[in-house]
Formats: C-alpha cells, sequence, structure tokens
C-alpha cells in the first residue's frame, strides 16, 4: 500500500492534488478542516470540494484534522508509518490583509503547521517525498525595486534587465525586504523545508508558486485573483482593483501543470530542493487584461473599481523563471495557457452561482 496524505485537501492544489494520486494508484488521506470559511466566509468554504472528492474518490479518506495540533497530526502519521510514500503540504493561511488581523493564528498555520508535519514525516515516514506549496511573497517586494516600465495596460520590466526575458530565478534575495506577515510566516516555513532536507537528509522540496489557479478554487476577494475575478465577471457582482492601476501583472499556472511538477519531483526527488514555479512568459496577465479576457467568456461589461489604495508587500509585476525546475525535470512541460485556464474557470463559476 502506498500512501498519500495531502494537506488542504479540499482546496484547489490539495484536491487536484488528491485527484491525480488517486489516479496513479495511492491511497490518499485528505487533511482539511476548512479554515477558508473561517479566514474568507462561507462563500470560500472547501466543504463542497471535500465532499465532492469523497463522494468520486473510491481509495481517498477525509480527515476532519488542524495541522497544528500535534498530538492528532502525529497519530495520524504513525497509524500509517512508512507505508506513507509523499506528502503534499497545501493548507494555509493565504492572504496578506487577513494575516494583519490575525498575526498569531497566520503564523500557527503556516510556520507552526508546517513544523508539525515536517517533524511526524521524520518520526513515521522519513523515506517519505515532502512538497510544500510555498509562495513568491518569500521574496518581500524586492521585485518592486526593480526598473519597470508601464504600458497602456500593463508594468513590464525593463527590457535591458538579465530577469526581463525569462522572469525571476531562485537568486533573488529574501531579506531587507517588505514581505506582509503572510510573506513571513510562509519563508519560516520554507526555511524548515529546506533545513530538513539538509540537516536530516530528507527528500523536501519548495515549490515557490506564482498565481495557482484552476476551476476548483474558492475564490474569494482577499485571494484566489483569477477564480474571484471570473466569479465577478459571471455573477456581475463588483469588483475593486487595489493600485497600480490595475496594471500590475501576474503569471499564472493552471494546478493541473503544478501537480505534474509535484509528481516529476516524487518520481526523482532531491533533498533540499527550492523551485519557482508559476506561468512564466507562457501564461500571464495584468490585472486589466484578466478583466477583459473574463468580459469576453462571461459576454457582460465587468463592473469594477480601481482604488489608489495598493495592498502592503504586493507585486507590481511577477513572472516565475521556471528554467531551473525544467533542467533538473525535463519532461515536465505546461499543458494550459491563459485562455485555456479562463475558459475552464469561467465555466465552473457558471455551474457554481448560476443562480
Amino acid at each position: 500500500m502506498s500512501i498519500a496524505i495531502v494537506t488542504g485537501s479540499g482546496g484547489l492544489v490539495g484536491s487536484e492534488s488528491a485527484r491525480y494520486f488517486h489516479d496513479q494508484g495511492m491511497d490518499v488521506i485528505g487533511i482539511d478542516n476548512d479554515l477558508r470559511a473561517y479566514f474568507f466566509g462561507a462563500e470560500a468554504s472547501t466543504r463542497w470540494n471535500s465532499t465532492r472528492l469523497s463522494t468520486e474518490l473510491q481509495r481517498f479518506r477525509s480527515e476532519d484534522l488542524d495541522i497544528r495540533d500535534r498530538e492528532a497530526i502525529e497519530k495520524l502519521f504513525a497509524r500509517y508509518g512508512k507505508d506513507i510514500a509523499l506528502v503534499l503540504h497545501a493548507a494555509a493561511q493565504p492572504s496578506h490583509d487577513w494575516a494583519a488581523r490575525e498575526p498569531h493564528t497566520d503564523f500557527s498555520v503556516n510556520a507552526n503547521g508546517t513544523l508539525v508535519l515536517l517533524e511526524a514525516c521524520r518520526q513515521h515516514c522519513p523515506d517519505a517525498s515532502f512538497v510544500f506549496v510555498s509562495t513568491n511573497k518569500v521574496y518581500g517586494d524586492t521585485p518592486n525595486e526593480l526598473p519597470l516600465v508601464e504600458q497602456d495596460s500593463r508594468w513590464e520590466l525593463d527590457p535591458q534587465h538579465p530577469w526581463a526575458e525569462h522572469g525571476f530565478d531562485e537568486s533573488m534575495r529574501i531579506d531587507a525586504s517588505k514581505h506582509s506577515l503572510f510573506g513571513a510566516s510562509k519563508l519560516a516555513a520554507d526555511v524548515l523545508v529546506q533545513e530538513y532536507g539538509r540537516y536530516f537528509g530528507m527528500n523536501t522540496v519548495c515549490f515557490r508558486g506564482g498565481c495557482l489557479t484552476g476551476p476548483a478554487h474558492s475564490g474569494a476577494e482577499l485571494h484566489g485573483f483569477l477564480a474571484y475575478l471570473a466569479r465577478c465577471a459571471v455573477t456581475g457582482n463588483p469588483y475593486t482593483v487595489f493600485g497600480y492601476q490595475g496594471k500590475q501583472v501576474r503569471d499564472n499556472i493552471h494546478s493541473a501543470d503544478l501537480v505534474q511538477a509535484f509528481w516529476a519531483y516524487h518520481q526523482a526527488p532531491r533533498p533540499a530542493a527550492v523551485y519557482n514555479i508559476g506561468g512564466s512568459r507562457h501564461s500571464n496577465c495584468s490585472v486589466l487584461e484578466a478583466i477583459a479576457l473574463c468580459e469576453q467568456r462571461a459576454g457582460r461589461e465587468f463592473n469594477y473599481t480601481l482604488s489608489e489604495e495598493s495592498r502592503s508587500g504586493d507585486h507590481i509585476w511577477w513572472i516565475s523563471d521556471v528554467r531551473r525546475f525544467q533542467q533538473d525535470y525535463p519532461g515536465w512541460r505546461y499543458r494550459h495557457n491563459l485562455e485555456s485556464i479562463l475558459d475552464e474557470i469561467v465555466a465552473a463559476c457558471r455551474e457554481r452561482y448560476a443562480a
């Protein structure tokens, strides 16, 4: 029996991972206590997705546990022991703004929860792959210091800059920048994951994601850029764009492409690996460009306002350089682009929010 443990299994990345690992023949244990509903309200609940997984996947078992509960997590890992071959840690408090409301909660979920899982893995299944869904926010607002050029619908990095062609690589500094409390808690977790790889020789990896997206995302105003944008396009709900005239740029990767990267790592793990992962130059857009694409698909004018207030620690321009991962895992490739991603998300929003 080969078991995958997936935290945040009702969320976007967790549910996509659970399905894929199940399709590869693994038994999947999902850990999710729907904290997302506590963070962002009932509209962002992941219960619907957890229920669907339990109904549709024969070898999936859902555990309503809090990753901060050391006793409960250690008991779960002890139950399955070395049959656990893969731990995918996607559970998190994911919002800049929310972290500032409850710093203790944010840090305990993102940092302490990660430590609980790492230690349980070390004690009970040290040979398992430990895949951590990190974030590009570990770099803080360092990208905002670079020479940016304003265009009609987006900001761009000066074409003379060495990162302009492919985006930001893993050499970007993490110090002397403003991270937001969310970025700081995720950075603490990121470093812990690396340390368990280096110090204990475990197969750990940090995937520092750009905008992770897809039709299974329970988008909310404070988290889930494309999913919430598409939801507003379909429902006509108002949307507020915070700062930078809506020209801030994000790269967007479909959760299915991301999970393919997780699986590639699991097939040939490297201790303490770190990779930037996102849509890269293959799939990126500004907020204004995304609004225009959503209008086309929804067949209606988008109801949005521009706010001069920008979110603390937010990136003006982010595109991930994924070449380090592609070099180590040359069999991995994108299967989705921006247009196909939005087609799927808008269709899913019509199904869920048509009423």
